[in-house]
């Protein structure tokens, strides 16, 4: 595509979010809103801003709310049925009674006798939080059991602290000096200067002093309310790297990992839990990502600069969102245009010649209407880039494109529409160096691979809450797209095309109380392919309509046990169940155990999911009575995917640390297997016998400093599979590795420095014995080490601009033979499949970012 028709694509999807923002006039507003805590404030002065507020303060005290509006986007009206909407009353508007008893007990404002209804009128502030330690001569630090703690102002306040050190006492708005008192030291009145900090108190020499810290939300966490164990990575999290597409915005995170598909095509893939990354689920704000024929390349196609956050669920889903899922699912949120800065631009250069150029657009045209553009594009231009000088370029050249423009419809009383269209543009030439598409392209002149890919998709999510009943809601997700790739490799050539359509409607609501939840609704998924590879003609067209239901009870705040249960048919394989369930449970504060169990059904799609298969000479070999019968005549793929975890939350070196351990098992009744173990051919066949995979992290999580924080994780895989009628270890992936990531940013946040470094254990390869001596491989590859690391600083106040650089593979490990007979590319025994380790070595990169608000 010329450069002159993306202008013009992305003037049409510019225009609307683009139009000038005329001077216009502010209101200041005050309501009376009823609350109590800081739960509360938070919760008030979101949903004003949620409904157009441009600022929003509440203070319990007086329970006001002070607001700044532009009475062209919103009104006082409309901000009033938000605040009610959350479960707050305001100036006469009662909230609905069922939202009002979901929020949380300190949040009850119309129960008179609750402790946190003193505080919002002016006695009784929150519960002040503490630890108590004992410091030895070697400035080791214990915890102080039973010691004594109450106000000045008022002794009958007192509390004790528990085997922990940690102490919860009542404060009122006066209170300021707390009596810290234990046998064997000298008791000591500190002054509190702020009751909303976590007070340490330490003991040395027989003497107590206070040391007082601020809490702060870490950029990558694990939802402790979640009964999925889920990983979420903050923008912040994404920060710490160039992070230019989706592949590249997992280099700081332990659970998973990319790693390029071949050494030729420059395509990465997921793989979590030790499974490839075609089991785990890609979703982009819960609609389908990436999927199908779009897989290989589709991580490169979501810019990182667009994301908000990232939603890592490992082990089985929600049956809500369909049935694919077997070993986790990664949910990418984009950026809002209600929430997101006006203007964000993200420039970004390397050493290698790629240049990545991202804008955000947002913009508010009304009280209901907001509108956003996301544009992204990648060049890569350096054809002599080849670093183990084999004469092949390691990563193709050319340009990706891809933009998203979306709209934000609500109208105040509970309906709400989003909807929007996503492009991509991508085109890339690879092969020898010196390859010319003009000259040689299938010709025995030079080795090349070329592919032009567009992908289109439009989207919609239709949503209605019910304003007497806010736990109850329907909505409906719609998607389509359109996907067209031309290709060749070397001689072959691969020719697809991809329509596909879903539908998902959700019904929501409680029986009773909050307590018992459910939701139930339909879903419709549509796929028609086309393949040509080499001659041969793949089609088929797959309908699976279904139904589900899930119901969660929830007897309290330590407690969620989740079932689902979906039923759908697919009209190439006809009836299947899907049946999922999780548990969680706190036992204590701190201390979080999981399990789930269930069941996943894909479909494979062998040719685009192994580019492998087409960038060497290995035939390849369905073994299927019928090739063309349903999906190239083998059976979908079946796995049972059970999970446990432990999270244990504690104190270390004054600050919050946790540790986890989790297993998750994965069985399949059924896989498509992929065998690599003939030199000559790449083999397809349904499994005759076992394949599982094991997985074990254990992760810590600690700050032994202000303001730095620190990963360290290790994880162990055992994936197997029956290739012919012996089981081995799955080819490729590492039985062994750790991670460590460390981030520091000064007290002011001026300077961010981060470093992440990995260790990648043995891989067992693939047999290579029936290769003449020259083209043999060794049947495990090398241990090695990478380590990125990235500074970056922030200047400016009002606008502030961020600068960053960094390294990629500072190690300059790379593998040194990644293609065999790259001296005879046309050979019988041209392989570049056998890919174990990075294909590139040290990477510098520089970039600079910033928006507006």
């Amino acid at each position: 595509m010329t450069y002159l028709i993306k202008a013009y694509i992305a003037l049409l999807l510019l225009l609307p979010t683009s139009l000038p923002a005329m001077a216009q006039d502010r209101n200041d507003l005050t309501f009376t809103v009823s609350g109590n805590c800081d739960m509360c404030k938070a919760r008030i002065e979101k949903a004003a801003k949620d409904a157009g507020a441009e600022t929003a303060i509440w203070d319990a005290g007086s329970q006001q709310l002070r607001l700044v509006i532009n009475p062209k986007t919103t009104s006082a009206e409309a901000i009033k049925k938000s605040v009610a909407a959350a479960g707050h009353d305001v100036d006469g508007l009662r909230a609905d009674d069922g939202v009002y008893e979901g929020l949380p007990a300190c949040c009850h404002y119309r129960d008179e006798t609750n402790i946190h209804k003193a505080a919002a009128q002016g006695h009784d502030d929150h519960l002040v939080t503490g630890v108590v330690m004992q410091e030895n001569n070697r400035g080791e630090l214990t915890p102080i059991e039973s010691a004594n703690i109450h106000w000045v102002e008022d002794a009958t306040i007192h509390a004790q602290t528990d085997a922990s050190g940690v102490f919860k006492i009542g404060h009122q708005q006066h209170f300021k000096q707390l009596v810290i008192s234990h046998a064997g030291n000298q008791p000591d009145t500190l002054t509190i200067t702020n009751p909303r900090e976590v007070v340490v108190v330490t003991a040395k020499d027989n003497v107590l002093a206070e040391v007082s810290i601020s809490a702060r939300r870490r950029s990558n966490y694990i939802s402790a309310l979640s009964p999925t164990r889920l990983e979420v990575l903050t923008g912040q999290e994404l920060f710490k790297a160039a992070c230019c597409d989706l592949s590249e915005s997992f280099e700081t995170n332990a659970s998973v990992d990319v790693v390029s598909s071949d050494a030729v095509t420059g395509s990465k893939q997921i793989q979590m839990l030790g499974l490839s990354g075609i089991y785990t689920q890609l979703t982009v704000e819960n609609l389908p990502g990436p999927r199908g024929l779009a897989v290989p390349l589709g991580l490169n196609s979501i810019s990182g600069t667009w994301i908000e956050s990232i939603q890592i669920g490992k082990g089985i889903g929600s049956v809500v969102n369909g049935f694919e899922n077997i070993a986790g699912q990664i949910n990418v949120e984009l950026k809002k245009p209600e929430t997101s800065e006006q203007l964000f631009f993200n420039a970004y250069t390397n050493n290698m010649g790629r240049s990545d150029i991202n804008l955000n657009l947002s913009h508010r045209f009304n009280e209901r209407w907001t509108g956003g553009l996301l544009l992204h594009d990648n060049f890569m231009y350096n054809k002599n880039m080849n670093f183990s000088n084999n004469g092949f370029r390691d990563i193709p050249v050319g340009n990706l494109f891809s933009g998203v423009s979306r709209w934000k419809y609500e109208d105040g009383k509970g309906f709400m529409l989003q909807f929007g269209a996503k492009f991509l543009s991508d085109g890339r030439t690879g092969g020898q160096i010196d390859f010319d598409p003009a000259t040689d392209k299938l010709t025995e002149n030079r080795y090349g691979l070329g592919f032009d890919i567009e992908r289109y998709e439009v989207f919609a999510k239709i949503g209605y809450v019910f304003p007497q009943h806010t736990q109850r809601s329907i909505g409906l997700q719609l998607s389509g797209t359109s996907y067209d790739q031309s290709s060749y490799f070397g001689l072959r050539t691969y020719d697809a095309e991809q329509r596909n359509a879903y539908a998902n409607l959700i019904y929501q609501d409680i029986i009773g109380t909050v307590v018992h939840k459910y939701r139930t609704g339909l879903s419709m998924q549509y796929d028609r392919y086309h393949e040509h590879y080499i001659g041969q003609r793949f089609a088929r067209t797959e309908i699976v309509p279904g139904g589900f239901f899930e119901y969660t009870y929830s007897p309290s705040e330590k407690f969620d046990a989740v079932l689902g249960m979906r039923g759908d048919y697919n009209n190439l394989y006809g009836w299947f169940a899907t049946p999922r369930a999780h548990v969680r449970y706190q036992p204590v504060a701190g201390t979080t155990f999981r399990i789930s169990s269930g069941r996943g059904q894909r479909t494979a799609n062998i040719f685009a999911e192994n580019t492998a298969a087409l960038a060497s000479s290995r035939m390849v070999r369905i073994a299927s009575a019928n090739s063309n019968a349903n999906a190239y005549g083998l059976k979908p793929e079946v796995a049972w995917n059970t999970g446990i975890s432990v999270d244990q939350s504690f104190r270390l070196f004054h600050r919050e640390a946790s540790i986890s351990a989790e297993f998750f098992r994965n069985n399949f009744t059924n896989q498509v297997v992929v065998d690599y173990e003939n030199p000559r051919e790449l083999a397809f066949y349904n499994l005759e016998g076992q394949s599982y995979s094991n997985s074990l992290q254990t992760e810590l999580r600690l700050m032994p400093l202000p303001n730095f924080e620190a990963r360290m994780a290790y994880r162990f895989f055992d994936v197997k599979t029956t290739y012919g009628n012996t089981l081995l270890q799955r080819p490729l992936v590492a039985r062994h590795r750790g991670f460590l990531n460390l981030g520091y940013a000064t007290p002011s946040g001026g300077w961010h420095v981060d470093y992440t470094l990995n260790i990648t254990g043995q891989k067992r390869l693939p047999s290579t014995t029936a290769n003449p001596v020259e083209y043999q491989v060794p049947g495990h590859s090398r241990t090695y080490t990478t380590m990125n690391a990235q500074i970056s600083k922030t200047v400016g106040k009002i606008h502030p601009i961020d600068l960053y650089i960094g390294g990629e593979n500072l190690t300059d490990f790379f593998q040194q033979n990644p293609i065999l007979a790259a001296d005879q590319p046309f050979s019988q025994f041209f392989d570049s499949s056998l890919l174990w380790g990075p294909i590139t070595g040290r990477m510098f990169y520089a970039g600079i970012r910033f928006g507006i608000k």
